[in-house]
């Protein structure tokens, strides 16, 4: 084999090797990316005075926990909803003090109530509804549960 015909043989090894992870990275096998199912069977406990408590100390603060958004409303009432946008299911749902307080999925730009009702329903799929978990307080311990 002559070196032209070795160096153009390399050459179409080295860019088969460099894009094949790219094209399979690409791929439509993984169709759901950073999608992800909303949390079922949610039973846990925030000690209000720990590290993480404290950080919903102020009215208008939240916390993020096992997929769940945890927010002391503008009003001092804590309420609990899934992370779990139900437009397109990413996990990027916060709370945001806008509007007297809402969930806000930065992908889309889907909005919610604080009782998970959609409150942009520009079609069908942004129509569908928060999950909202239950709270109770007992002291400074806040259960969120279903």
């Amino acid at each position: 084999m002559e070196r032209k015909e070795f160096l153009r043989t390399l050459g179409a090894g080295a860019a088969f090797a460099l894009t094949f992870p790219c094209l399979q990275g690409c791929s439509k096998d993984d169709e759901n990316g950073d999608k992800v199912e909303t949390p079922t069977g949610i039973d846990f406990t925030i000690d209000l005075n720990s590290t993480e408590g404290q950080a919903l100390a102020e009215n208008g603060s939240f916390i993020l926990k096992e997929l769940v958004v945890v927010v002391k409303d503008l009003d001092g009432n804590f309420v609990a909803a899934t992370q779990i946008c139900s437009h397109e299911s990413y996990d990027q749902v916060r709370y945001l003090t806008n509007d007297g307080g809402i969930f806000y999925c930065d992908v889309h730009g889907s909005r919610f109530a604080l009782d998970g009702e959609p409150l942009n329903q520009v079609d069908s799929t942004t129509a569908k509804p928060l999950k909202i978990y239950n709270t109770e307080l007992n002291g400074d311990i806040l259960r969120v549960y279903e």
